[in-house]
């Protein structure tokens, strides 16, 4: 990735897109799937990000994925026409999603209980439209979706339901995307393909051949579109990446065919100590839910961030790791280790630190809810940044 200099940055921290990667990661798995035969409805839930949704769809995607309501309304709102809601919704978001396909968007909604399904064609008799039922699947998740035994009763009550199209099974693998273990990984996709595959054979069985069959992920994407059964894969992380998906590794090994290309650039507020500089991200600008953010550029190779309260993070040294290994979890540790670094004369301020108005790049940890905390994705082109709304990340009703 090149890195836009401090003065082309309007503030920090800043969310900052590197274009040219952007498109590689397209482009390659558009490709990959285009190769497989299996649509791409890349999922929104990652970028909430319109502007990102209508490229995606530009160059060969059939829609997207929204996984709230909230989403599924701002990506229509900003021309998205073919839009499937990955989670069974509310109960108050039947109506609206009813409201959006009676607008003229293709709206796919998920479901996973016969209570669900009523309501979905209550809402959409009530609007004079059509909404397409996807019965969700339990595969192993256990989040949302019903149990394979369940499917078929689930197809057939979408079937007969007033309102709505019963359109095919969703099996997302959520608890596969991020294993280590690349044969458990592989082999436990492989398992789910088998039970699809029995689905698919007994719901044509039963007449109710499943049009669809959408699922998978960029952690499993390979396995996915080589698997003959799923007909969409709603991968999201591949277009942006982070550390998660670097420390676990593509599908089949070797390396991942997409490329890093979303950053936050941080400035460094404080320089006060020995082992670390600070910076303003912590975690209100950086999620933790996944590994910590990883130093690309900006400071001595090996250095690490880690979050000091809500505003700010360190940049420790790699040189200098050992003071803070050496606070241990007392609760004064970190205070005493510290000061007693700066006080010893015979430890140096590293030559190489960075120093205060300096921008060090961080890659996210996690890049979904990393997004979620900010309002626009700048796009860096080489020579200048473009603001893209994040505007889907908070949707509430006028």
């Amino acid at each position: 990735m090149t890195f836009p200099g401090a003065e082309a940055l309007p503030q920090t921290p800043l969310l900052v897109v590197d274009r040219a990667a952007l498109t590689r990661n397209l482009d390659r798995m558009q490709a990959l799937c285009d190769a497989a035969g299996v649509r791409l409805r890349a999922h929104g839930k990652m970028h909430k990000c319109v502007a990102l949704g209508r490229l995606q769809v530009e160059r060969g995607a059939v829609g997207l994925c929204a996984q709230t309501v909230g989403e599924a309304e701002a990506f229509a709102a900003g021309g998205i026409a073919d839009i499937l809601v990955t989670a069974p919704p509310p109960p108050w978001g039947a109506a609206r999603l009813a409201a959006l396909a009676k607008s003229g968007a293709r709206i796919g909604v998920t479901a996973d209980d016969a209570g669900q399904i009523d309501r979905l064609s209550d809402a959409a008799v009530a609007a004079g439209t059509t909404l397409d039922l996807v019965v969700d699947l339990d595969l192993g998740t256990h989040r949302t979706g019903a149990y394979p035994a369940d499917a078929l009763a689930l197809a057939r009550a979408a079937d007969a339901a007033p309102g709505l199209r019963f359109a095919g099974l969703q099996a997302y693998l959520g608890h596969l995307q991020h294993l280590s273990d690349l044969d458990l990984r592989r082999s436990a996709d492989e398992a789910a393909f088998a039970v699809l595959q029995a689905l698919v054979a007994e719901l044509t069985a039963a007449g109710l051949p499943p049009g669809v069959i959408t699922g998978g992920g960029t952690g499993t994407h390979a396995f996915d579109l080589a698997s003959g059964v799923f007909t969409e894969l709603q991968a999201g992380s591949y277009l942006l990446m982070d550390v998660e998906y670097e420390d676990c590794g593509p599908p089949g090994g070797g390396a991942w065919p997409f490329e890093a290309a979303l950053m936050v650039a941080t400035t460094v507020v404080s320089a006060r100590h020995k082992s670390h500089v600070v910076v303003d991200a912590g975690f209100k600008g950086m999620s933790m839910d996944g590994p910590p953010a990883q130093v690309m550029a900006g400071a001595a190779p090996g250095s690490l961030w880690r979050p000091m309260g809500d505003e700010h993070g360190m940049i420790a040294h790699p040189a200098l790791i050992d003071v803070l290994k050496a606070g241990g979890r007392e609760p004064l540790g970190f205070d005493r280790a510290v000061s007693a670094a700066d006080a010893d004369p015979a430890r140096a301020f590293p030559p190489d630190a960075p120093k205060v108005g300096d921008i060090v790049w961080l890659r996210p940890g996690h890049c979904d809810p990393t997004i979620n905390l900010y309002d626009a994705l700048h796009v860096w082109d080489g020579e200048r940044l473009e603001r893209w709304a994040v505007d889907a990340r908070r949707v509430s009703p006028a």
